[in-house]
């Protein structure tokens, strides 16, 4: 097995934390009869050698040693062995299409892979090549006495076996020999694959999935060959797919078996495996499906509509985490799917009640059809209301979260109470935003803590944001001495000060009391937070003289932040500020993408002509969709002169994609918020166009 490995130069290799002198000893342990060992050293396999994914010098060496572990049946655990190989040469050609689902929720790599790689010669395509050289070696493995062997290989052959004809046969001949379920749904995954990666070859393995959807193939294995079908031959699945599916589904968790969930060894890899989900194999049937419905909204939802009334409680968190796919990413009347979310609040299993409400989390707004279930959790169990990590202070509970985010004004008693508690959650105050004028209850307590922050602790600028942007939200005016604090009694370059000085204008801006703190913004002209300043004494004086030069300045000279943000209050000026139109004029020709909108935006505010406005915000509006917020509210304020740009803002509301959503990504915590935000500005563009 180690033949040759005292010969490699370890220590002249890399892998991501330096050196890889200490390789040898780990691969060596993945040979012990001691499990915890072998663990550990799985864990430095895949956490230095392979980190995210990465591709180093070492790594390569690593692979004629694995592929010689996984071909001993002395060594135990070779089915993860076969696990690494299959990574390193795919994760190193980069996961496409046709190698797996889009959405299949597996974990991001670094977008740092090339600056880290190490030294390995050829990158990505050698680790690829290094794999393939020894996919003989999956040929053997894929007739192994182990069924953990026998699974992960069905899908090398397809990865690394560069000769379709025979993989099909070999695929054929496993799938005919086969009667482990298991195995036979790697075997189907695999055809599934094979059909994705050899169209030309493709019609045969369609027959082959096509026999695999019937009897008398369990309920299970015929689901995955449906999914695998509608991935990768549509036109072979059934008219009824859904309903077909949702049967399949309760039919398997009928007769699923529960394996008790094993402890596992307090590793990475240890403690990533118990992370996964109670029955991983049918969280992965339903994803493929879904991947295949694609933007056909309607079949997803009542797919989703099938999982969360199962019986099995398992389907329904699967469920409930793919309905977190589904809404952050598509758009839609969710109303059904999110009544059903709020139905899992009331389930007995903690692990399906917490998904819930975790989701509901995200769903901001959209979450309003589940405001019932959720206030009644938050009414029953005080002891969801704040969640407490390991480290740190306490938070506001998922279910309290989601009730405050969807705007229901019920929460404002629970939020009182915490207000009035030693230790209010930390989100507390950034939450309740949410809640615009009803928490205005709340605004004695919020305008008390306030007072309290102290002004030079380090975590002033940590306990006064969340305040300050409650004050704003509740414009609560009283609160104006308590935020005039923040930003004239702290040290200069200390606390609060420092760290919140432009929350703290714009608070003090939302409350009308901007011009109670004139010195202070005046010698703040000079500083990082000029821009904001300047606006802020626009607003309470309109003295264009002494804010215009400072503009300018900021426009030309600032970092990219103070360049968009100078151009937006210049274009808050309006013909006031006309001087700054030849300066906004070359902004908006070269620089940035973002700039370049912000200053568009800005000459149509000043000079109203949409002549030089409209191209650089079509522009913008494709080369950069997380610009459509503001660029919409720019075509808004535009009117009829916004004509022209209606075929973008059509486009926008015909489509199904959320805006913010990324390919592997939901696009951030504020993803659905952002994007129904969106909508809701197109809407008013085309009627005031």
């Amino acid at each position: 097995m180690f033949t040759g490995i005292d010969e490699v130069d370890w220590a002249s290799l890399r892998h991501a934390y330096g050196s890889a002198e200490d390789v040898p000893g780990w691969l060596r342990a993945l040979a012990s009869t001691d499990p915890v060992e072998r663990a550990t050293a799985l864990d430095g396999m895949y956490g230095a050698v392979h980190h995210q994914g990465n591709v180093y010098d070492s790594t390569l060496a690593c692979v004629p040693f694995l592929f010689a572990l996984a071909a001993r049946e002395e060594v135990r655990d070779r089915g993860a062995l076969v696990e690494l190989l299959v990574s390193i040469g795919t994760e190193s050609e980069g996961s496409t299409e046709s190698d797996r689902p889009a959405e299949s929720g597996g974990p991001a790599r670094s977008d740092r892979r090339a600056e880290s790689r190490g030294s390995a010669e050829g990158g990505e395509r050698t680790a690829r090549d290094a794999v393939r050289a020894g996919a003989e070696g999956f040929v053997a493995l894929a007739g192994d006495a182990d069924p953990a062997v026998r699974s992960t290989a069905a899908g090398a052959l397809v990865r690394f076996l560069d000769e379709p004809a025979r993989t099909l046969e070999l695929l054929r001949r496993r799938i005919r020999a086969e009667h482990d379920d298991r195995v036979l749904l790697a075997l189907t995954e695999a055809l599934g694959l094979f059909v994705r990666r050899y169209p030309t070859h493709a019609d045969a393995a369609v027959d082959l999935l096509a026999e695999q959807s019937a009897l008398p193939y369990t309920a299970g294995l015929r689901l995955a060959a449906l999914g695998q079908l509608a991935l990768g031959a549509p036109g072979r699945s059934p008219a009824d797919l859904v309903p077909i599916a949702v049967r399949l589904l309760r039919e398997r968790s009928a007769h699923r078996v529960r394996a008790p969930r094993e402890p596992g060894t307090d590793t990475l890899v240890g403690r990533i495996r118990r992370l996964r989900p109670s029955d991983e194999e049918g969280s992965q049937l339903l994803r493929t499906l879904h991947t295949a419905l694609g933007d056909r909204i309607d079949d997803r939802t009542a797919l989703l509509a099938g999982q969360l009334t199962s019986p099995d409680p398992a389907d329904r968190c699967n469920a409930v985490w793919m309905a977190a796919t589904l809404l952050r990413g598509w758009r839609g009347d969710h109303t059904g799917s999110v009544t059903l979310l709020g139905a899992q609040l009331a389930s007995d299993p903690d692990r399906l009640r917490e998904a819930a409400a975790s989701v509901l989390a995200e769903m901001f707004a959209l979450a309003a059809p589940a405001s019932d279930d959720l206030h009644g959790l938050v009414a029953t169990r005080p002891d969801l209301w704040t969640h407490r990590w390991e480290r740190g202070a306490p938070t506001l509970g998922s279910p309290l979260k989601a009730l405050v985010r969807s705007g229901d004004p019920r929460a404002v008693p629970v939020l009182a109470q915490l207000l009035a508690g030693p230790e209010a959650p930390a989100d507390l105050g950034f939450e309740l935003t949410h809640l615009g004028r009803a928490a205005t209850p709340l605004a004695p307590a919020l305008r008390h803590r306030l007072g309290r922050v102290p002004l030079v602790a380090p975590s002033a600028a940590r306990l006064a944001a969340p305040l300050l942007s409650a004050v704003g939200a509740v414009e609560d005016t009283a609160a104006a001495p308590e935020v005039l604090r923040l930003l004239s009694g702290a040290p200069d370059g200390l606390g609060a000060r420092e760290a919140v000085t432009d929350q703290v204008i714009r608070t003090l801006e939302t409350l009308g009391a901007a011009g109670r703190a004139r010195p202070v913004l005046r010698a703040l002209l000079n500083t990082r937070h000029a821009a904001t300043a300047a606006g802020a004494l626009w607003s309470s004086d309109g003295d264009v003289d002494a804010v215009l030069p400072v503009l300018l300045r900021e426009l030309s000279e600032g970092d990219p932040v103070n360049r968009r943000l100078a151009a937006r209050q210049l274009g808050r000026l309006g013909p006031a500020a006309r001087a700054a139109l030849p300066e906004l004029h070359r902004a908006a020709r070269s620089g940035p993408i973002r700039q370049r909108a912000a200053a568009a935006c800005a000459l149509w505010g000043i000079g109203g002509d949409p002549e030089p406005v409209l191209p650089v915000l079509r522009a913008a509006w494709t080369e950069a969709p997380r610009t459509r917020g503001p660029i919409a509210r720019c075509l808004l304020a535009m009117g009829p002169a916004a004509t022209l740009s209606r075929d973008l803002i059509a486009a926008e509301l015909a489509s199904p994609h959320r805006h913010t959503a990324r390919r592997h990504g939901s696009g951030g915590v504020r993803a659905i918020p952002e994007d129904e935000a969106l909508l809701k500005t197109c809407r008013a563009v085309l009627a005031g166009t």
